[in-house]
């Protein structure tokens, strides 16, 4: 091993944990081992996120995301990476039934992609998980407000907090998971009042999503800002324009397979005389 590599440690559980009320935290998700690697000299953490499956794989919702893809995906960003803290997603129903069941599953994942920390979904109905995992050496992010896992429920996917009566269940929401060990936890699509006060409420980092430029922290997936998808929520800001740049980069490779044009003499071998 290098010198270089040895000095290049990751992000640790209780380093982002510290960052509360610190320098905001910067996270993004990622799916494959080369954006990884990318991201991997910006963020503090990565997320190997269930969007992958809609991102992706053309799935209509996270709920059809079985727990090997989340592994495979993993394991590439995990390969890609040296810094940043990795934290990857629990799938729907890899949890919800049993702390015995989240923490089988917490474990397959950890071991098998080598990840540091997973990411459940649910404020304080999730709470005894949480505590059950982080008791047995599972660090867990917490999610709570717009959780996609549960868009049948809520009929979408639509903003929390609109009605101010409901601030209470989600500011008890993030105490809960907070109180139960959660390391950080993700804060989407609330009104920015709420997650305000949801920042002000916990002694852990909120990381906001369609929430708080207040939050500690903020995470977009990679492909809405880089501009490959071409439909995201009003949260998210377009960094990049990568979509059309690839959609005219294909077509002129196209138009010149066809008129013979590639392959040219520099993409060929020939025998040297």
């Amino acid at each position: 091993m290098s010198v270089q590599n040895e000095m290049i440690r990751r992000i640790t559980v209780p380093q982002i944990r510290d960052r509360k009320g610190g320098e905001p935290i910067v996270s993004l998700t990622s799916y494959h081992a080369h954006t990884a690697a990318i991201v991997d000299q910006h963020a503090d953490f990565i997320l190997v996120g269930d969007s992958l499956g809609m991102v992706m794989h053309g799935m209509q919702s996270t709920v059809g995301v079985p727990i090997e893809l989340m592994i495979v995906h993993g394991q590439a960003v995990v390969r890609g990476t040296k810094r940043a803290l990795i934290v990857v997603d629990m799938p729907f129903g890899t949890y919800e039934e049993s702390p015995n069941m989240a923490f089988r599953n917490a474990a397959k994942i950890m071991k098998e992609t080598q990840c540091q920390a997973v990411k459940l979904e649910g404020g304080a109905r999730m709470a005894e998980t949480i505590k059950f995992l982080v008791e047995r050496g599972i660090p867990v992010m917490a999610h709570i407000g717009l959780t996609p896992q549960s868009t049948n429920v809520m009929g979408g996917f639509k903003t929390q907090g609109r009605d101010e009566e409901t601030w209470n269940m989600h500011i008890a929401d993030a105490k809960a998971v907070a109180e139960a060990g959660a390391f950080a936890v993700v804060v989407e699509g609330v009104m920015e009042p709420l997650a305000d006060q949801i920042t002000a409420a916990i002694d852990i980092p909120t990381i906001g999503i369609g929430a708080s430029k207040n939050c500690d922290g903020q995470i977009l997936v990679l492909e809405d800002m880089l501009g490959l998808n071409p439909w995201v929520p009003k949260f998210v800001k377009k960094y990049g324009a990568l979509g059309p740049a690839i959609e005219d980069a294909v077509a002129q490779y196209a138009d010149e397979v066809k008129s013979r044009a590639f392959p040219g003499p520099e993409n060929v071998y020939n025998n040297k005389k």
